[in-house]
């Protein structure tokens, strides 16, 4: 037997009876079978059989009462609510018009139970609610909380906001442009008359059946925007960013599907799939402990503080030698050198005098590291250096020139220029370069 509350005193309140229509009074009972929406009978209905569509006679049922205590043991939750109902509309403190209307229970025992279980009860949060509140926490331990977007932000027309939000007007709790735009068009000019064959009535009702698809399909996608909260874009942006990078590809990725599932359930998954990538990080941090001989968590602690600082030495070395690679500019020391003496002496020190081009010329690339150094010799490496060019964009220019002489027989400076597109000091530079070292002739 199923315990619920009553629906309250007014009969209109009440569900109808699916077989007599009359409005139910409790106990009455609900086919455990059928549904949505529940299949109600009374109980009249339920003795002698009642049948309708899919439901049949034998199928298992279940007894809806409010007959059980929910505060204290000598008051049933119908009762409760009746009290409720009647200090509604009595008045908080005319216990006897509450009793009058009650009918069950005097004015000291309305009172009292009121005062005890309503006022003075510490803990009334209420009971109720607290049963409530843990089985939703129970439901939804693994999810993060959802928030839908009730109150969607009301960017100006045509904007870059009412863009993002596909043009919905919160106001109206509508688009501006619907799915399917134009389905009303295909109705416009039908019209029913008595002179319509069969055939032309059954094809203006499949027309008319077509229309209706179109308008539920706009109400299925109405309430995935919903029910998702995909109204409110920025704030659906920010719980995403909740997430590390691997796990925001994923909900990018998954988003589609969130229309088969619902908004709860779309997030449980989500949220398994951070937490697994969570177990697959400490996995790999355990692996790398194992590794290196550690078999306890001080050791750990220690071992993450000792990796922290060889990772910020590190750092500082690479900073030092990209300091170092600015400080190879002959020129540039012998400046900062004569303005250190000219302080040291008590002099102004003097402008740095400017070069023949403007700039102060930039010092020699470092190759160490860069792909296909080791395919170089000292001169080609000396002249990626000067060039400031990388060892792959070298050798690839190398190729091309090298089959381009050989093809027609030597090779000139324009056709240089117009076969490798960089900057001309440069493809001069690697021209006589390669002159010089006997990889392609003049021409």
């Amino acid at each position: 037997m199923e315990r619920l509350a009553s629906f309250g005193n007014d009969p209109f309140d009440k569900p109808p009876c699916r077989g007599c229509s009359s409005y139910l009074t409790e106990p009455y009972v609900k086919c455990a079978e059928c549904g949505p929406p529940p299949f109600l009978l009374c109980l009249q209905c339920f003795t002698r059989g009642f049948e309708y569509k899919k439901h049949q006679s034998d199928h298992t049922y279940e007894i809806m009462t409010s007959d059980f205590p929910v505060l204290d043991p000598n008051w049933t939750a119908q009762e409760e609510m009746a009290l409720l109902e009647a200090v509604m509309d009595c008045g908080f403190g005319n216990w006897q018009d509450v009793a009058n209307q009650m009918c069950t229970k005097s004015k000291e025992e309305c009172e009292k139970h009121y005062m005890k279980h309503f006022i003075n009860n510490p803990l009334f949060a209420s009971t109720l609610l607290n049963l409530k509140q843990a089985e939703e926490a129970q439901q939804n331990e693994t999810a993060i909380p959802f928030h839908p977007a009730d109150d969607p932000p009301r960017p100006t027309f045509d904007s870059l906001l009412s863009r993002d939000m596909a043009g919905y007007m919160p106001a109206r709790a509508d688009f501006v442009e619907e799915f399917d735009n134009y389905a009303e068009w295909d109705l416009r000019d039908i019209d029913f008359v008595e002179d319509d064959s069969d055939i032309l009535h059954a094809l203006k009702i499949a027309v008319v059946d077509i229309y209706h698809s179109r308008l539920k399909e706009r109400q299925r996608r109405k309430r995935i925007v919903r029910d998702h909260g995909l109204i409110n874009l920025r704030k659906f942006q920010i719980l995403e960013r909740r997430y590390p990078k691997e796990v925001q590809d994923l909900y990018e990725t998954m988003r589609r599907f969130a229309r088969i599932l619902g908004p709860v359930e779309h997030d449980k998954f989500i949220e398994s799939h951070a937490l697994e990538f969570e177990l697959r990080r400490e996995i790999k941090r355990l692996q790398e402990y194992r590794a290196a001989g550690i078999t306890n968590f001080c050791s750990a602690r220690t071992y993450e503080h000792l990796k922290k600082t060889r990772e910020e030495e590190r750092l500082k070395r690479t900073m030092l030698s990209e300091v170092l690679q600015y400080i190879q500019d002959s020129s540039a020391c012998q400046q900062w050198l004569s303005r250190q003496a000219d302080i040291d002496s008590g002099l102004s020190p003097a402008a740095p005098a400017p070069s023949n081009s403007g700039r102060r010329s930039a010092p020699p690339l470092n190759l160490t590291g860069l792909p296909g150094t080791e395919k170089l010799n000292e001169k080609e490496k000396e002249l990626c250096q000067m060039v400031r060019l990388v060892p792959g964009a070298y050798l690839e220019y190398k190729a091309a020139l090298v089959n381009e002489c050989n093809k027609q027989g030597g090779l000139r400076l324009a056709q240089a220029r117009a076969l490798i597109k960089i900057d001309v000091n440069k493809t001069r530079k690697i021209y006589d370069f390669l002159i010089r070292e006997g990889y392609i002739t003049k021409a």
